[in-house]
């Protein structure tokens, strides 16, 4: 089967050596996700509800880069640095793109992630279906 890597850019990956999102066959990878815009800075310091949206666009356009949609996420994942604060302003941007698709998911806190300034990172796998 053919792999499709797709890179956005940001100055993590290369350095840490991955890509975006990866697709192999019908099946899609999306590395964590932050609120990096296309110039690499980080979009919506300290607003959750800024971050999950760029975030999610984010991950469209990766998807987009290897073929797919946000229709065929299945999955995801997010990790939020404030769960008591963050997790319906984050639970709710992710319903906004997702109500009708519905995939998976899980929210976890982890004490920190790359930047301080991140709140959110979000993970998705996706599954391109004969549509």
């Amino acid at each position: 089967m053919e792999r499709v890597n797709y890179a956005s850019g940001t100055k993590w990956e290369p350095i840490v050596g991955y890509s975006r999102a990866v697709r192999v066959g019908n099946q899609v990878a999306v590395s964590g996700t932050t609120a990096t815009n296309s110039e690499g800075e980080l979009v919506g310091v300290g607003s959750a509800h800024d971050q999950t949206v760029q975030i999610i666009e984010n991950i469209k356009t990766a998807l987009t880069g290897v073929g797919a949609s946000l229709k065929d996420v299945v999955r995801t994942r997010i990790y939020v640095t404030n769960i008591e604060d963050d997790w319906e302003t984050v639970g709710r941007v992710h319903g906004q793109f997702f109500s009708e698709i519905r995939p998976a998911t899980s929210m976890l806190q982890v004490s920190r992630l790359i930047s301080d300034d991140i709140l959110v990172e979000i993970e998705a796998d996706a599954i391109l279906g004969d549509n």
